[in-house]
Order: C-alpha cells, then sequence, then structure tokens
C-alpha cells in the first residue's frame, strides 16, 4: 500500500457542525462519521443555575467528526477546520492526527485507497 492514509479526528461546539461538513466537502472531504459526545477540557464545565442554585456541568456536548483521507492534503484539512472552527475562546476544540496502516471494504475485500473510493 503506496498512498499514506490519515484518519482526522476533530472535536468542536455542536453549532459548528454544519458550517465545517459544508467546508470539508468543498475541499475534497466526502466521508465522514459524526458523533454526538459529551466532554470537557480546561474549562471544566459551564456553570449553570437550576431554581437559583448554582451548579457546573461536568461534561459539554461537543460534536466528534471522523474521516479518513488519502487524496485531500491533511494541512488543507486542518486548516480549513482551524478557520471553520476558531472563535479565539476556550472550548474551540481539538484535531487529532492518527496514520491508517490499513483500510478494507467489508463488502468486498478491497483494501487500501481503493477502500476509501465511493465508487463502484
Amino acid at each position: 500500500m503506496a498512498d499514506k492514509i490519515t484518519k482526522i479526528e476533530i472535536i468542536t461546539r455542536p453549532r459548528k457542525f454544519e458550517e465545517l461538513k459544508e467546508a470539508l466537502n468543498n475541499i475534497g472531504v466526502m466521508g465522514m462519521t459524526v458523533t454526538h459526545v459529551l466532554g470537557c477540557g480546561i474549562q471544566k464545565g459551564m456553570p449553570q443555575n437550576y431554581r437559583g442554585i448554582s451548579y457546573t456541568t461536568e461534561l459539554l456536548p461537543k460534536i466528534k467528526v471522523e474521516t479518513v483521507i488519502c487524496d485531500v492534503p491533511v494541512e488543507l484539512v486542518v486548516d480549513t477546520a482551524k478557520r471553520v472552527l476558531r472563535t479565539g475562546e476556550i472550548g474551540d476544540g481539538k484535531i487529532f492526527i492518527y496514520d491508517v496502516s490499513n483500510v478494507i471494504r467489508i463488502r468486498n475485500g478491497d483494501e487500501g485507497k481503493v477502500a476509501l473510493n465511493n465508487q463502484e
């Protein structure tokens, strides 16, 4: 398998998802898995009030977008995500980049770059 395959995982605010999805589609990212997740980082949750009593939500709702790419440059995906998601405030999210050793399409056994291609 000669072509480098990379998985990019982006965790961010739910309200930014549609803008991110459109921007990624515009640069050629076609496949993605999206999961609603809960998490906290530096902010350790957000203070809330319920019937006059203050409490802290430990885990905040986030969206996790996972995509595996081969033809689209990793730097382009990362730069696009940063441009769309950056507000300069705590909670903008994180981007994780992983090397993928192989991809196998279960339906027909295709492997590597061919398995990522959505064409028949």
